[in-house]
């Protein structure tokens, strides 16, 4: 195992990214812009190395993308309606960026900002950020963790950790697209894919989850067997009409706060490669890449289109704030917010 870094200058100040190499020369490259994962280096099914992860050729142009690529959004991932809550009785209003709602924390949350970083070992580097109360409209001030660590197994395990001196919601993932057959190969929509997950969240016309946890038997959300991707992303149904395609949460079967489960199977159909993830999460927002086209320029040097990568964020309920039957995305001074993600890859 080795670790190396780089840095580079940007409008948000100096980024630097952090490759580990591991015995088989497995490859993941890190970046302190919002906690991201700027590349990952594993083989096919011939033993070929390719970058699996989307990302950009320019160290700055992950700066306020639109896709969030590859970064840790929050202090609230996804989405909270009209960008309002209460909390404790009093009420709090945050920034609008997205339709009518708060999307990822905000304009300027935490995958727009440089991260504090240090390497551990030879194998695990830990990013921190102090989010200031007030900001971007949420109280408290917190203190987040993003520890990333990559083994000789080809996993890439993100501990995201967090403390708070007043009471507030967070939810936190990573924001990383995944095309298994490589990032600049085109589609995604003939890879398959499976989730451990027999119910969805549906949604009104700007995305926000009505509250009900709806089976998939027998609707286009059902991915409880591998199923490619592409096969059913067409079908005349209203939630793959409201955001051209997949962009929604999936329910984990048998979630148990803090227990770390498989929650996905992805494969890509050229290369062999299969990445599983593993999660204590209670949701997955899967999204298909859907509004790609028009990024910055690929880290290949070429251009993405739509569908071209798929994410999936493991992560708390979208709007969990306002709807009280939902997983409770609220942290209070003296507890700890420690969540778990897996990416292996073979």
């Amino acid at each position: 195992m080795s670790i190396t870094e780089k840095s580079f200058s940007s409008p948000k100040g100096t980024i630097t990214h952090f490759t580990i190499t591991n015995a088989s020369g497995a490859i993941v490259t890190l970046s302190t812009l919002g906690a991201g994962i700027v590349s990952v280096m594993v083989p096919d099914k011939s033993g070929e190395m390719a970058n699996v992860a989307l990302g950009y050729k320019d160290a700055a142009s992950w700066i306020a993308d639109g896709p969030c690529m590859g970064k840790v959004p929050g202090r609230f991932a996804n989405r909270i309606a009209r960008g309002h809550f209460t909390l404790e009785g009093k009420e709090y209003t945050l920034a609008i960026n997205n339709g009518p709602n708060a999307l990822h924390g905000g304009p300027e949350g935490f995958m727009n900002q440089i991260w504090d970083a240090r390497i551990v070992g030879d194998n695990s580097v830990v990013m921190v950020y102090c989010a200031e109360d007030g900001e971007e409209g949420y109280p408290g001030n917190l203190m987040v963790t993003a520890e990333y660590t990559w083994s000789d197994a080809n996993e890439l395990t993100l501990r995201l950790g967090a403390t708070t001196d007043a009471p507030t919601v967070i939810n936190l993932t990573n924001h990383a697209y995944f095309n298994l057959d490589g990032e600049n190969a085109g589609s995604v929509l003939d890879h398959e894919l499976r989730l451990n997950a027999s119910r969805w969240l549906p949604t009104d016309e700007t995305q926000i989850p009505t509250g009900e946890l709806a089976p998939v038997a027998g609707t286009p959300m059902d991915f409880t067997e591998l199923k490619p991707i592409g096969k059913d992303i067409k079908a005349d149904f209203e939630a793959l009409h409201i955001g051209k395609g997949y962009d929604h949460c999936w329910v984990v079967d048998g979630y148990e706060k803090g227990t770390l489960r498989e929650v996905a199977e992805l494969r890509g159909p050229k290369s062999g490669r299969v990445m599983t993830v593993a999660s204590t999460q209670p949701g997955m927002q899967i999204y298909t890449g859907n509004w790609l086209a028009g990024c910055p320029e690929s880290i290949s040097g070429g251009e993405y289109n739509d569908y071209d990568g798929v994410a999936i964020e493991c992560q708390g309920f979208p709007d969990a704030p306002n709807k009280p039957s939902f997983p409770s995305p609220v942290l209070l001074p003296g507890q700890e917010y420690d969540e778990t993600i897996v990416f292996r890859f073979s």
